[in-house]
């Protein structure tokens, strides 16, 4: 009789190929999708906690980054001044030579002028603020108001549930309804309404306006006015087409968001990262690629501790500035890779984006990422994480890289068109219609088909939300 035990155990070894993400490959893809003030602050950050990385150019030193344990070369590396030590310095003379003792001896011309001087800008929160302060408001009020503030969005509207607020706060709703009352009467006008209905009546009652029609149009017909259909609503109220759009010319006039002008985001300069350059003012001169290097720290091996680690024999130091060292060649390398990749990918797009370069926006051809990493014979991710966050100047102007991929339509002859020239096209013909009559969706389309693109009205509806572009009802000017 035979009695199945069942599978054996023992190790069997078999071959795979398999992609294995050393130390280095891993930190080269966590510093491709870095932008270059970030790349920057990680340089900066890595040669703080990184004695063996200082900043300067590797080729004056006459040495490269290799490590010694790589070349063998550990113990015949030249020696340099920084291996023989550094003169020692006369702190006494160098501070009686240096010491400032005081702003009166300087040179009154060296003093910044107020031009230069930096300036915070005031928030809404502090200009609501600075007014409660200066107004006669009772002590049990004054926190409620306090909190009402801290509480406005961005634009100045104040939209919490007042039964809610009123419990959080620990207060009754009639004292956030006194709160809100005490904040209208502040500048800028409109501020801590509800609803743009009561922002915008706020602003007429601060000029001193009393119309009838002024508070009917604003209390009832708001969407009317937006669809600008002035002479139908002209005659649902019994009122001459002149009059009304003497009104809603005054309500056009009114700021639908009083707090943004305290709220503005400050502007945030693109430093680009690569610069494109033609070589000639020629028809069919090349452009050249050149990447923008300026402030980013260059990496070198510091000598001192290279020698520092030469001479050391003791057993724990010297694992520990082995592995300092090996990390700050990994890290010049990982640049120059991440550097190289950025030039391959920015080549590639110059080659395909020549007609651009050379005539504009009209002229961008479609463009996938696949198409450049086939180009590069690199993956798509590697073209995906290398343009995230990058820009490049051109003779158009500076760009996103992002910019240049966007997706095809077709022609009736089968030419493709990017998707980016139509949506300039429509803005084109959009700027040059007569505002009396604006032209429809279904006109864009019939002007687009004679220039051979075919896109259906929903597409040409889709595009124009894109570039916020109102509608032809909305865009329509009444003029008498």
């Amino acid at each position: 009789m035979a009695f199945d035990i069942g599978p054996r155990l023992g190790q069997v070894q078999n071959l795979s190929q398999k992609l294995v993400m050393t130390a280095m490959l891993q930190q080269a893809i966590k510093l491709l999708p870095l932008t270059r003030q970030e790349l920057v602050l990680k340089i900066r950050q890595e040669m703080v906690e990184n004695p063996f990385l200082e900043d300067g150019l590797a080729e004056e030193e006459g040495y490269d980054v290799t490590p010694e344990w790589e070349n063998g070369s550990m113990d015949t590396a030249p020696s340099t001044e920084a291996d023989q030590g550094e003169p020692e310095i006369d702190l006494t003379a160098y501070f009686d030579n240096n010491l400032d003792l005081g702003y009166h001896e300087r040179d009154q011309s060296e003093a910044p002028s107020l031009e230069n001087r930096l300036r915070k800008e005031t928030t809404l929160a502090e200009h609501l603020l600075w007014q409660l302060s200066l107004t006669d408001v009772s002590e049990s009020l004054k926190p409620v108001a306090v909190q009402i503030i801290g509480n406005l969005s961005d634009d100045g509207y104040f939209r919490a549930d007042l039964g809610d607020f009123a419990l959080e706060v620990g207060c009754t709703v009639q004292e956030v309804e006194d709160g809100l009352d005490v904040l209208r009467g502040f500048d800028p006008p409109g501020i801590a309404a509800r609803s743009l209905k009561e922002c915008l009546s706020i602003q007429v009652e601060s000029l001193g306006i009393h119309d009838p029609l002024l508070d009917d149009l604003l209390e009832h017909h708001l969407d009317q006015l937006e669809e600008r259909r002035f002479p139908k609503l002209a005659r649902s109220l019994g009122v001459e087409v002149s009059e009304l759009v003497e009104a809603a010319r005054l309500i056009r006039s009114l700021d639908p968001r009083p707090g943004l002008r305290y709220n503005e985001s400050q502007p945030e300069y693109v430093y680009p990262d690569m610069y494109i350059l033609k070589t000639g003012n020629e028809p069919g001169e090349e452009y050249q690629v050149f990447l923008n290097d300026d402030g980013m720290p260059r990496l070198r091996i510091n000598s001192t501790y290279r020698a520092l680690l030469r001479n050391n024999s003791d057993g724990g130091a010297r694992q520990f500035l082995e592995e300092r060292l090996r990390s700050a060649v990994w890290l010049i390398k990982s640049i120059e890779q991440r550097r190289q990749t950025l030039m391959k990918v920015s080549r590639s797009i110059v080659r395909f984006q020549r007609e651009f370069l050379d005539h504009g926006v009209q002229a961008l051809r479609p463009l996938v990422l696949r198409n450049v990493a086939e180009d590069i014979e690199m993956h798509e991710s590697t073209v995906s994480r290398v343009t995230t966050g990058k820009y490049m100047h051109t003779p158009q102007g500076i760009f996103e890289l992002k910019f240049f991929f966007h997706s095809e339509l077709k022609s009736r002859f089968g030419e493709s068109t990017s998707s980016v020239s139509v949506k300039e096209q429509i803005r084109h013909l959009v700027g040059e219609e007569d505002p009396q009559r604006p032209m429809t969706d279904q006109r864009i389309v019939e002007l687009l088909k004679a220039r051979n693109i075919e896109i259906a009205r929903r597409t040409v509806t889709k595009y124009r939300k894109e570039l916020r572009i109102p509608s032809a009802s909305k865009r329509k000017r009444v003029t008498l």
